[in-house]
């Protein structure tokens, strides 16, 4: 039987968030999510048996076809997708994007890091959740540490976060206001503006209207 995952949407566009904004990118949403953050904004992801199972297959060929239209990478995220073993959807990607001329397309995975690593991505970003913080495997790997802010005890625990990665490397540091929050907002506004070593992130696909 081939490998499948549930797929809440998958789709081309441009990255809005982070290290990596404003290049063009292909997405696969996972569904699965048991960190359930209250203010997530894809709560209908949480539940992977409301979405269609995807095969490994079919989604690589779509992260193939993705790129031949101008997508440099893609991004797998959720729902929380370290919930699966993604490294059945990792090493499709790769056999079915390497070309002769062109190596295999970058796999960039955005994650709470509250579960183990799979699929050896080539760029990991940690946007941790104070209710279910990261395990030490995550915190360790990755390149782009992003914390949402709503109130002032997000600063304190993005810190604490950020003290811990750089004991093993100095990654990215992003801190993202919630959306629509004015509190957020001022609060990682600030906060930038006083401490370099953080940028701001903001979530320029909603700004523009598109997924």
């Amino acid at each position: 039987m081939a490998a499948t995952l549930p797929v809440v949407e998958q789709f081309h566009s441009l990255q809005g968030e982070g290290a990596h904004a404003g290049r063009s990118a292909f997405f696969i949403r996972l569904a699965s999510c048991k960190v359930r953050c209250s203010w997530c904004d894809t709560k209908d992801s949480w539940s992977e048996d409301n979405f269609p199972k995807e095969t490994v297959l079919n989604l690589s060929r779509s992260v193939a076809n993705a790129r031949l239209n101008g997508a440099e990478f893609v991004v797998i995220t959720g729902g929380e997708p370290l919930h699966h073993n993604l490294n059945p959807l990792c090493n499709k990607i790769r056999e079915i994007t390497t070309t002769k001329e062109n190596k295999s397309i970058p796999i960039h995975l955005e994650t709470s890091g509250v579960d183990q690593i799979s699929g050896n991505p080539n760029w990991i970003t940690l946007s941790p959740k104070k209710h279910a913080p990261p395990c030490i495997q995550l915190i360790k790997a990755c390149q782009e540490l992003k914390v949402v802010i709503h109130e002032k005890d997000d600063l304190a625990f993005a810190e604490k976060i950020a003290n811990k990665t750089r004991k093993f490397k100095s990654p990215l540091f992003f801190l993202q206001p919630g959306w629509n929050n004015e509190t957020g907002r001022k609060l990682a506004y600030e906060y930038v503006k006083s401490n370099p070593k953080w940028r701001l992130s903001m979530q320029t696909h909603k700004w523009l209207k598109v997924l």
